[in-house]
């Protein structure tokens, strides 16, 4: 079931992470990663003595076409996130999507205000990562007091009464019944 977050949300922005670019990427897709996601660390992660010193963000290649004698090189955040899966320590929910193309299928890298106004970062740059708060989880069968939790299917929320043996990891509480899929969710990592 795919997720995503609605308008409601009530949180602090210390409990926000904007250290960590989302690992992946993709020219031909408008949509890279949905606001919603439960995400994770990716290794090396944040690593203080790079990020501080000498390299603290990478180059993603050419923007556009390529051409000799010129350099039109794009930059991004070392550090990575990427989905989470039953058994990962997980960071938080992402707060915006992530996207390459507009709905017209023009690069948002080009029109970075457009980006702006539509709410979602392109890929490459921080995403915004939720570990603390509430908000309106889409995607979902929840029922009232029971446990939200990352199961098999990569960065998705599962509900049931208690967590689940074999590694499943506990993201936070369901505040409510879903209706037409959506529900309240507590997050508590």
């Amino acid at each position: 079931m795919a997720h995503n977050l609605r308008p409601l949300r009530q949180y602090n922005e210390n409990d926000v992470v904007n250290l960590f670019a989302f690992s992946g990427n993709a020219e031909t897709t408008s949509v890279v990663l949905t606001k919603g996601a439960v995400v994770k660390v990716q290794a090396p992660g944040f690593n203080p003595g790079t990020a501080l010193n000498s390299t603290p963000n990478t180059m993603l290649g050419s923007v556009g076409a390529s051409y000799d004698n010129t350099v039109s090189e794009r930059y991004g955040v070392t550090p990575k996130i990427s989905l989470a899966t039953s058994g990962s320590s997980v960071l938080g929910l992402t707060l915006l999507d992530v996207r390459e193309l507009d709905e017209n299928g023009e690069k948002l890298v080009f029109n970075p205000r457009k980006a702006a106004e539509m709410n979602v970062v392109i890929s490459g740059q921080a995403v915004p990562v939720l570990t603390k708060g509430l908000v309106l989880y889409s995607g979902t069968n929840a029922t009232a007091g029971h446990v939200a939790w990352v199961g098999a299917t990569a960065g998705d929320l599962n509900s049931s009464a208690t967590l689940p043996a074999g590694g499943a990891v506990k993201v936070g509480t369901w505040l409510g019944t879903a209706v037409n899929n959506v529900a309240l969710l507590k997050i508590e990592l």
